[in-house]
């Protein structure tokens, strides 16, 4: 089982890579604090080049893509995360469910520009995380730029950190690289239990994502 806390899961370029954020605004988040810890939560990678960032900093790190790609700045980010995890007693207050609901208030306090809906854009992040029941940190992620009709999602429990799609676990790579092989979009449906135009729409985002 992979600790979502304490075991590297991607390296930065992968990471980077997977939530569309320029790897030097990764790096940079992952050297930010706020109260203390991190901005975006690193591991000793096993080896140099082995994966370094954990399942909840990747949470962290779209958490906080999504803040900046609504126009807050950092400044009132770094404010509102220091005052959140103060406030939940965690430093990953930032992916904890309770900021849908009293950690709303806080950043509405410490983002104060009237041209950005806080309350809107918290729960615009929060809605690609999943948690467990009774638990308050996210289990898996959601990524955007996978259409709604075949949800991706990076879960640590399956892939090894790769995308893998959320009906039935399997890794993206899996599918595409059948696709490449030449295998008809109907054969790949019936080998994963997807239909054709579920296929047909995960072939046609990764070719958008690669182009």
């Amino acid at each position: 089982m992979v600790d979502r806390f304490q075991d590297g899961l991607l390296t930065p370029t992968e990471t980077a890579s997977y939530l569309e954020i320029p790897q030097s605004t990764l790096t940079s988040w992952l050297k930010g604090k706020a109260a203390g810890a991190p901005l975006v939560h690193q591991v000793e990678p096993v080896r140099k080049g082995q994966p370094s960032v954990p399942f909840i900093a990747v949470a962290e790190a779209h958490v906080l893509r999504s803040l900046r790609s609504l126009g807050l700045r950092m400044s009132e980010i770094r404010e509102a995360a220091a005052a959140v995890r103060d406030a939940f007693d965690t430093p990953y207050g930032l992916v904890s469910q309770r900021i849908a609901t009293d950690g709303v208030g806080i950043f509405v306090e410490h983002c104060r520009d009237g041209q950005v809906p806080i309350q809107e854009a918290v729960f615009d992040c929060l809605r690609y995380l999943t948690w467990e029941p009774g638990e308050d940190v996210p289990s898996s992620l959601r990524l955007r730029q996978y259409p709604d009709s075949v949800p991706v999602v990076i879960d640590p429990r399956f892939g090894h950190g790769l995308p893998v799609v959320a009906a039935n676990r399997v890794a993206v790579n899996a599918i595409t690289d059948l696709w490449e092989a030449g295998e008809s979009v109907e054969d790949i449906a019936y080998d994963f239990d997807m239909t054709p135009e579920q296929v047909d729409a995960l072939r046609r985002a990764v070719v958008r994502l690669a182009a």
